[in-house]
């Protein structure tokens, strides 16, 4: 699989990662882990190691971290969670809860969510960061209407990375932020690559533009990530799955060439 830098260190993490938006918020009913405990073993033997997670997705961290935990996961995973509440003393309490939900003292990432109270809370892990108890510290947004905030602390903040939408129906942030992070040398996670789901919905029914095989894609999923990889400024897209097909589709996008600016503009085209 293709890997890309994180520009403030140099270490390389691939470039397909696992959301769990949704898909890893279940209970403890043992089918349902034990699907997931598949997803998660086959993304790590396919080469995958981002893992992205929150408090905001139900019980998703408490499932990643008992799944991790249970098949022994933890050396070869960059895991990437979130804060989002008000308030310093309140930052802390949810971080450290996160922490023990997932099973470990320190994450690869912690991001604040949707910039909620984002000043009081990059304070804090700025500390964390020193303490070692977080690797890389974020911001993170998922609608257009949050990437001018998301720029102006681009601009104006050291930050490792910024997580945001972008996708073929979402293609708002190429237009300033992720140019933006190129140049500031922020590594970015992307979020809903396929525009929440309804973008493949709509397209499942169509054939696949003949130039898909030259990229050797064989799903739309695959043409559809391959459109975000592309993008210069992408490091990792982060698209969420519970099931293993699924899952090797994605990580396939991974592989193989990219497409140039013509093809891009013709995937956008096609999937008008």
């Amino acid at each position: 699989m293709i890997a890309r830098e994180i520009p403030n260190s140099g270490e390389a993490i691939p470039v397909i990662g696992l959301g769990t938006w949704q898909t890893f918020d279940v209970g403890a009913e043992p089918a349902r882990r034990a699907e997931l405990g598949d997803v998660l073993r086959t993304f790590v033997e396919l080469g995958g190691r981002v893992v992205d997670t929150s408090p905001m997705y139900g019980r998703a961290e408490s499932v990643l971290g008992d799944l991790i935990e249970a098949n022994k996961l933890r050396p070869g995973l960059f895991v990437a969670t979130k804060v989002w509440t008000s308030g310093t003393t309140e930052g802390i309490r949810q971080m450290e809860s996160s922490l023990a939900k997932l099973r470990t003292v320190s994450v690869d990432l912690m991001q604040v969510h949707n910039l909620v109270d984002v000043e009081a809370h990059l304070a804090t892990l700025e500390g964390w960061k020193r303490e070692g108890r977080v690797r890389y510290v974020g911001i993170t947004h998922y609608t257009a209407g949050g990437h001018e905030p998301l720029a102006r602390l681009v601009a104006s903040r050291s930050l490792d990375f910024v997580q945001v939408n972008y996708s073929v129906g979402e293609p708002e942030a190429a237009q300033r932020l992720l140019p933006l992070c190129q140049e500031r040398g922020v590594a970015t996670l992307i979020n809903r690559p396929f525009g929440g789901g309804g973008l493949l919905r709509r397209l499942r029914s169509r054939p696949l533009p003949g130039f898909a095989a030259d990229l050797g894609c064989q799903t739309w999923s695959q043409l559809l990530l391959k459109f975000v990889l592309a993008h210069p400024a992408v490091t990792c897209a982060i698209p969420a799955t519970s099931q293993v097909e699924h899952l090797r589709e994605n990580m396939a996008a991974g592989d193989g060439p990219l497409p140039n600016e013509q093809q891009r503009a013709q995937i956008a085209a096609e999937a008008r």
